[in-house]
């Protein structure tokens, strides 16, 4: 079993050299994207691949919060499953540049993996229009990811051996066979945490830059460059979605997206071995499912809503706030609680 953190040492020449390419796969992913979008839309656009609303609630009632804030958006015609560019684009920038395969093979395999199952949920809410169901069921995503996540879970505890857990400041403890469920749960929550978040234009997109900047500086510090090279392309590909999700976003990312990256972030926080600090790097992510959980439970055990509608981008607005506020004060949010997360994560390193 190899070290997972090893000491900062200070930069040498090595480090240098695998931190200018990091830079330049960021750069390549960047420009391969913008290159890829306006294909993309024009297919998006000539095919009519729109997204379509959901009609209720995931409890099943009608939603009327929900659609009267954004009634003026279900009225554009937006095409979604943009979250396959940056998926090809991730792939193809990991596979022709990044220096350290073995450390990628993995989060490039659940990326792929997650993808699909997104992309099929987002052609079976194209191909609804008028139906109101808009994509697959509930159970049936969660039962597709769940069986990615038990892969990958298992390939991590009986393939590579892994079976230990950092808690910063404290150390490493070994948790042997319960690494597979922890495994689980944290991919499978992390996925969903992302799908829930990714509703307003350029929120997930922006929280999700910063997180994978976050992770591609403790991967770079640990030593792990191939890690902070698939770390850093993803942030390439993402700022150009970022780019082009602004309100008003000229596409959406779809669940092809959202699980994708989703799960990649999980797995990535494992790989890393800093599950600990996940939830405070995605502090933005766990109180968006947070919220739709309590919606839920308390709609169903006490008949009531916590909150005007869930998750909780969607409160902020029905309270009053323009969607391009709620967004960009996420983002900050998300920022800080970044800074916050690497703080801990390099000085948990040296514990």
């Amino acid at each position: 079993m190899f070290d997972f953190l090893p000491t900062i040492n200070f930069i040498h020449e090595r480090e240098l050299t695998s931190f200018a390419r990091i830079g330049f796969m960021a750069f390549a992913a960047f420009v391969l994207s913008m290159l890829l979008v306006p294909l993309y839309t024009r297919l998006g656009f000539k095919y009519k691949l729109w997204k379509q609303p959901r009609e209720t609630a995931i409890t099943g009632e009608k939603a009327p919060i929900y659609h009267k804030l954004h009634a003026a958006k279900h009225k554009r015609n937006i095409p979604t499953m943009g979250g396959i560019v940056f998926i090809v684009t991730v792939a193809i920038i990991t596979i022709l540049f990044n220096f350290s395969r073995s450390q990628t093979y993995l989060p490039l395999f659940v990326l792929v993996a997650a993808g699909l199952v997104g992309l099929f949920d987002d052609y079976l809410n194209i191909r609804s229009e008028g139906l109101g169901i808009a994509g697959m069921r509930g159970k049936i995503k969660f039962s597709l990811i769940l069986g990615i996540a038990i892969v990958g879970a298992l390939y991590f505890y009986l393939k590579l051996g892994y079976n230990l857990i950092h808690v910063p400041a404290v150390g490493d403890f070994n948790i042997g066979w319960l690494y597979v469920p922890l495994f689980i749960a944290v991919v499978v929550s992390t996925a969903n945490a992302v799908n829930i978040t990714d509703g307003l234009d350029g929120l997930a997109g922006g929280l999700l830059s910063t997180a994978f900047a976050v992770y591609a500086a403790i991967a770079f510090f640990q030593g792990n460059f191939g890690i902070a090279a698939f770390c850093a392309t993803i942030v390439g590909a993402f700022l150009t979605y970022t780019w082009f999700s602004i309100y008003p976003a000229r596409f959406f990312m779809g669940d092809s997206g959202a699980f994708a990256f989703g799960t990649t972030l999980g797995v990535i926080a494992m790989l890393t071995n800093t599950v600990f600090v996940l939830p405070i790097i995605a502090a933005v992510f766990v109180v968006e499912a947070g919220s739709s959980a309590l919606q839920i439970a308390s709609k169903k055990l006490f008949k009531r809503k916590i909150f005007l509608s869930a998750p909780l981008h969607h409160h902020l607005e029905a309270i009053g706030w323009p969607e391009t506020k709620v967004t960009m004060r996420l983002w900050v949010i998300g920022q800080v609680v970044g800074a916050l997360g690497l703080i801990l994560a390099l000085l948990g390193n040296r514990a």
